[in-house]
């Protein structure tokens, strides 16, 4: 069950070009993840222009006001699964929703069983309910 972190830039995309991001970003979670079908766990956030900073390590990636922020906070994917996740995200998110590749910036976390509670106070995934 992926955690799904979004942030952008206040007021570059509307609101329907928002939840399509987002719907995109499901479904490549679906798909390259293989996360069940009602596991989605979003938080999208918009930030001002000067509350996002994100230099290009020294590889000369030029970045807009278009950047996007993905954090993806899972556990048990592979090398390989996050690989295929910054492919699908980079392409799919560009002619889809017009994200640039060179302002797509993805972040994917590790952690474990006893990390997560999806409510009334319990570790679903330790007392056997998941």
């Amino acid at each position: 069950m992926p955690l799904v972190k979004i942030d952008m830039i206040r007021g570059v995309r509307t609101p329907e070009e928002i939840k399509k991001l987002a719907d995109v970003v499901q479904e490549i979670m679906l798909d390259k993840f293989a996360a069940p079908a009602r596991d989605r766990y979003q938080v999208i956030t918009q930030h001002e222009p000067y509350e996002l900073i994100f230099e290009d390590t020294g590889l000369s990636i030029p970045r807009t006001d278009k950047l996007i922020l993905i954090q993806i906070f899972q556990q048990g994917r592979d090398a390989e699964k996050k690989q295929a996740i910054y492919a699908a995200l980079a392409e799919r998110l560009e002619n889809e929703c017009g994200v640039p590749k060179t302002d797509l910036v993805v972040s994917c976390s590790a952690n474990t069983k006893e990390d997560w509670s999806f409510g009334l106070g319990r570790a679903q995934f330790l007392t056997g309910e998941l």
